[in-house]
């Protein structure tokens, strides 16, 4: 016959799985908001029955019950990969979008804040003074428009100046993070892979370190390589920034200033120097925007700007002086020049107006004659060829243009990640309706076993107890 001893193991072992399936399932329950938690399930396996000598010739043996092999963590190294890939992409395009659309709304155009506003009743100033030369409320409404153009530049110069040091700021914050996420997986890594080595469970602390490896990817994008004793690589350009369970740092280096022109460079700290290659994340999308100018108008987009401002002081300042320098003041001085640009300083911030009252004004033309052909020059400036007004409006419009682009691209990698987390979360997240089967499911599990061992128990009682009592007086 068989063991009925044999039968309260099976019993017992029933119990068990049952047990460790409601314990999984209430982790899952209680985890089901908690941020990066991939859910659980326990894995079992039915335990064949055992051919004897003494049991040969049985026709049916039933098992021996199930085996608690340990517990699965139900995550998708394919998502994870996606997810990350998207958050870099996503950071990077975010970067670039925040600081266009910031730089467009300094513009304040169109509208009544605008330099072009400005530029447009400087011009007009100069109408008004044509139609009355010797009108000394004209002269006064010139040299207002001009000293409110040079502010207008000026400002938004300083403007550009602030945010690029901002943007360099927020950076130099990001990188401190992205070393700080660096050390925190390297120090997982050896934790992991003690507890596996140790035949223990590491669920918990894997999501931690997805977590900060998603971290990673949205500041500097990079990719991770999964090794055998469960330690994760995290590279950038290739190079390692964690290796089991080593971390290298990194820095902002390169220019301090926008005035600098220098590129602002992430640099290795430690193992073989040089600059960090990066293929996304926010400090990527911001190394973007903090690049130099260049001749072609590709260069970083903040020090774009400073070289467009300079640009418009310059041109301004050159086409009204030349202009300007062919009249003569009142005083009978003639070449006199009408705006000045100050060394060592960005012509923007640097452009002030010469006259400081209507004497200064060239009205007269060389005989000393009232003469409004001057004024009227002038007048014209804003729509000649060469004019500042052009170059300005071209600048505005590059500005928007790249704008819309950014914005575009941040919704659309936006989306990307978005998609990406609900794959990731259709197979890791937790779902409450399908963990309540479950424990339902494990709980009627359970009374199940402790029928079949109340079962057993009471047959043992009567081959114990009760065999053999029949007939006796």
């Amino acid at each position: 016959m068989v063991s009925t001893f044999g039968s309260l193991a099976t019993a017992y072992s029933g119990l068990a799985a049952a047990r460790a399936g409601i314990d999984v399932t209430g982790q899952n329950i209680a985890n089901a908001g908690t941020a990066g938690y991939t859910r659980q399930r326990v894995t079992q396996n039915s335990i064949p029955a055992t051919q004897t000598g003494f049991m040969r010739g049985t026709a049916a043996l039933a098992g021996q019950g199930v085996s608690v092999d340990g517990i699965a963590r139900l995550a998708s190294l394919t998502l994870d990969v996606g997810v990350r890939v998207a958050a870099g992409s996503s950071a990077y395009a975010d970067a670039r979008a925040t600081a266009l659309s910031a730089l467009e709304t300094g513009l304040h155009e169109p509208g009544k804040d605008g330099l072009s506003a400005k530029l447009d009743a400087f011009w007009s100033s100069w109408s008004e003074l044509a139609s009355h030369p010797d009108d000394p409320g004209a002269a006064s409404a010139v040299l207002g428009a001009a000293g409110t153009v040079a502010s207008a530049l000026a400002a938004g110069s300083k403007a550009v100046d602030a945010q690029w040091s901002s943007v360099r700021g927020t950076a130099a914050g990001q990188v401190t993070q992205l070393n700080d996420a660096a050390k925190q997986v390297a120090d997982l890594n050896g934790r992991i892979r003690t507890a596996l080595a140790s035949g223990g469970n590491a669920d918990e602390l894997l999501d931690q370190r997805d977590q900060l490896t998603e971290q990673i990817a949205t500041l500097a994008g990079g990719t991770t390589r999964t090794n055998a004793d469960g330690t994760v690589d995290v590279l950038l350009g290739g190079n390692p920034l964690v290796q089991g369970t080593d971390a290298r740092t990194v820095a902002l280096g390169g220019g301090e200033r926008l005035a600098d022109g220098a590129a602002v460079t992430l640099t290795w700290t430690s193992g073989s120097a040089g600059a960090v290659s990066l293929s996304g994340g926010s400090i990527g999308g911001a190394l973007a925007v903090l690049a130099p100018a260049d001749g072609n108008g590709t260069g970083g987009a903040l020090a774009q700007a400073a070289a467009s401002y300079d640009a418009v002081a310059t041109q301004l300042a050159a086409t009204v002086n030349a202009v300007h320098a062919t009249g003569t003041t009142p005083a009978g001085t003639t070449g006199t020049a009408f705006f000045a640009l100050a060394a060592g300083v960005p012509a923007a911030q640097g452009l002030s107006v010469v006259p400081t009252d209507g004497s200064g004004l060239a009205t007269r033309n060389a005989a000393g004659q009232l003469d409004d052909s001057f004024a009227d020059a002038l007048s014209r400036l804003g729509t000649g060829p060469g004019a500042a007004d052009t170059t300005w409006a071209t600048f505005v419009a590059g500005v928007g243009t790249a704008s819309r682009s950014a914005a575009t691209e941040s919704t659309l990698t936006g989306l990307a990640l978005t998609n990406a987390r609900t794959q990731q979360q259709s197979s890791a997240g937790v779902d409450l309706d399908e963990e309540n089967v479950n424990l339902l499911s494990y709980q009627h599990a359970y009374q199940g076993a402790a029928r079949v061992l109340t079962a057993v128990d009471e047959m043992l009682d009567t081959i114990i107890n009760r065999t053999g009592l029949v007939g006796r007086g």
